[in-house]
């Protein structure tokens, strides 16, 4: 057994054993991490910038000690004074391995840069925006009538556009009498008042009439990604869209991992506050780059985010939502501004707000969900699933409207996946098995060809093909159920029972070879016992989530399906089903929603009387809790075959005859395991 110290990367989740004195780049190279470096190791681009994480990391099974990486040294010490690095960051060329560590891998420093998978989805929102401009004439001041500037803009506001009261905080204060005077007392001025507001906040102002627009980010704050859409407030278009990685997987890939981060880490839940807010601000100056605006221009923000998320941006410790009865702070909407949440790159000025709960463990991201898709307003029964790392599942009609979460965990975004990656050029995205010859065609993230057509080599050249992102996972595993080289319990096929050498002996289990890119330099991408496992733990808590919410509106079938967020626009609804993620139902009557949950970012962005509806909305849905429902296992374990072990898919067989073979033939454990039994001697 290896005495050498554990890496663990994030957010790929490849770890391994490695001596003491290994530099992070080997150990990176080693494991297939993607961590750029263009200088050799000599601590000369700066590409290879990582940033190590200390404390306790069960989910990781380590103990990280102040002392697992080498001091800084004068290599990085001369970097810093000519060129800086962020804080907490070193040269992964530079540091050595010294003890057990968990090492971020930020956006910057990946060769193939994350494709944040979030686009905003077409919608018409009809405008009622908290925060508009308005410019007015005020009359100059008199010494026989003694009246302050903020006073004298007031009474203007009053006469010229019927505005009664307003405030203004000492930020304004301090420029308003400049700004009236170089405007020759005419002035523009951006008020914000929400739907619960009694008076006007003054946010912005301007001297003279302004060209200036005025604009609005509505933020999908997830567990993996943080997706923007940054929203012209007059008439609610989307000029664009941007997303990085939330740096906080470094914690825990999954909420209850960061939940027990902060509870084993004295001051774990301040650090991990300070990471997501310092990634939004990081995201705030790049999409106002992108879009060619100037960042005071964005006054205002609306977040939606599940619980654990929700309180972390906040700056409140999750420890409560880690345990029975998972109680939140509050429930309800939050607003407040920029400067409450250290939000320096937008306006100072900016309002926030946050929308409403539903529980402990279905939160605002499934209220915005509740939002766009307005289950509630259905004739027939529909389920919506908002597929993440933390699923979010509605069932409801006008009668009823029901909500749960599911932990289905990292694996749907290529996280612990022996060849998984993050959705990026270079990625595979869909994949086909012939049934017959069992070889594979498939679509890389970059390029529209398959591999088997004229063209696809020359595609790919500049990125390669360098592993399997989430949707292709999904596709991979429903794919080599249909060409009969996976049977119902998750189990894969030898060689023998298949038919074809592309199935690789792995220890005491098989897997399947993708692609073998050994002969260009590149990666051999494969699917293993493991990773069938680990797409079968999610999609079935996915499952089990949606049969509780059925068990409670006591249906056995729904009318329709609506798969929401990143995966329900990139995976075929044919492969979710095959693989029992969802229910059975007709195919036609599975939809794509998009990024439902930023779609109800910009609804309430773009209109207050939406935030109003949904704040009553949330109060009117029954809440399923999971995590203490006793049936919740059964289902559990029922959906771990694929697609299920007692519930029919008649639909799912109009479409797709599903071969009946198995490989459990004594030596092998049944419920995708893949580990043979100890024969007797």
């Amino acid at each position: 057994m290896t005495t050498d110290p554990l890496v663990v990367f994030t957010p790929s989740g490849k770890r391994g054993h490695f001596p003491v004195g290994t530099p992070v780049l080997t150990a990176a190279r080693q494991l297939g991490v993607d961590l750029d470096s263009v200088c050799g190791g000599r601590g000369i681009c700066s590409k290879c910038q990582i940033t190590p994480s200390y404390g306790e990391f069960p989910k990781h099974g380590v103990t990280v000690r102040d002392t697992a990486l080498s001091e800084w040294n004068a290599v990085e010490e001369r970097y810093d004074q000519k060129r800086g690095l962020k804080e907490g960051r070193r040269l992964g060329c530079q540091a050595t391995v010294q003890g057990d560590i968990v090492i971020d891998v930020p956006p910057e420093s990946q060769v193939h840069r994350q494709v944040v998978r979030k686009a905003a989805s077409a919608r018409d929102i009809t405008m009622a925006p908290a925060t508009k401009l308005y410019y007015v004439e005020v009359t100059e001041p008199d010494m026989h009538v003694p009246t302050g500037d903020l006073e004298r803009l007031e009474r203007a506001l009053k006469d010229q556009w019927d505005i009664d009261g307003i405030t203004a905080d000492l930020t304004i204060l301090t420029r308003l009498q400049t700004v009236l005077r170089k405007g020759d007392w005419k002035i523009t001025v951006a008020l914000h008042r929400g739907h619960r507001d009694t008076a006007h906040r003054v946010t912005e102002i301007w001297p003279g009439l302004t060209d200036d627009r005025i604009y609005g980010l509505a933020i999908d704050l997830g567990s993996t990604t943080i997706a923007a859409h940054l929203c012209d407030l007059r008439n609610g278009t989307v000029v664009t869209s941007s997303g990085v990685m939330n740096p906080q997987i470094r914690f825990g890939e999954d909420l209850m991992s960061r939940v027990s981060y902060s509870m084993m880490n004295p001051g774990g839940d301040k650090e991990m506050t300070g990471a997501v807010r310092n990634a939004i601000n990081g995201l705030t100056e790049v999409i106002a780059t992108e879009a060619g605006i100037r960042p005071f221009q964005i006054l205002e923000t609306v977040f939606v985010c599940n619980p654990v998320m929700h309180h972390l941006l906040l700056g409140i410790d999750p420890v409560e939502l880690g345990q029975a009865p998972f109680a939140l702070a509050t429930s309800e909407a939050v607003a407040l501004s920029a400067r409450d949440l250290d939000l320096n790159v937008m306006n100072e000025n900016a309002q926030i707000y946050v929308l409403p709960c539903i529980a402990g463990h279905v939160g605002a991201d499934a209220a915005a969900v509740a939002l766009s898709e307005e289950p509630g307003k259905s004739d027939d029964l529909v389920l919506i699933v908002d597929v993440g790392t933390n699923a979010e599942i509605l069932l409801g009609n006008t009668s009823r409207v029901l909500a749960c979460s599911s932990p289905t965990g990292p694996a749907f975004e290529g996280a612990q996946i022996s060849s998984g990656q993050r959705a990026a050029p270079g990625a595979i995205e869909r994949i086909e098995i012939d049934p017959v010859t069992k070889t594979p065609r498939f679509r890389v993230i970059g390029s529209e060809l398959w591999s088997d057509e004229d063209g696809f080599d020359a595609a790919i050249a500049t990125t390669g093909i360098t592993g399997i992102c989430g949707s292709g996972i999904i596709e991979a595993v429903a794919e080599l159920r249909i060409a009969g080289l996976l049977d119902p319990s998750g189990l894969l096929g030898s060689p023998e029972a298949t038919g074809t050498p592309r199935m690789l002996p792995e220890g005491r289990t098989y897997s399947y070879l993708i692609h073998d890119g050994s002969a260009e330099g590149g990666p051999r991408i494969t699917v293993t016992q493991g990773d069938i496992r680990a797409i079968q733990l999610a999609k079935s808590a996915l499952y089990a989530g949606a049969r509780l919410l059925m068990d409670e509106m006591g249906v056995d079938k729904v009318d329709r399906v609506v798969l929401a967020g990143a995966f329900g626009a990139h995976i075929s609804t044919k492969h979710a089903m095959v693989l029992g993620m969802i229910p059975d139902a007709p195919l036609d009557k599975v939809t794509s929603a998009g990024n439902a949950a930023g779609t109800g970012a910009r609804i309430a962005l773009c209109n207050t009387d939406a935030r109003a509806e949904i704040e009553t909305v949330v109060g009117q849905i029954t809440k399923v809790e999971t995590a203490i429902e006793p049936k919740f296992q059964e289902h559990f374990v029922n959906a771990n075959a694929i697609p299920h072990k007692t519930d029919p898919f008649p639909e799912l067989s109009t479409v797709v005859t599903l071969p009946d073979v198995s490989f459990n033939t004594g030596g092998e454990s049944e419920g995708g395991g893949g580990r043979r039994r100890r024969r007797r001697a």
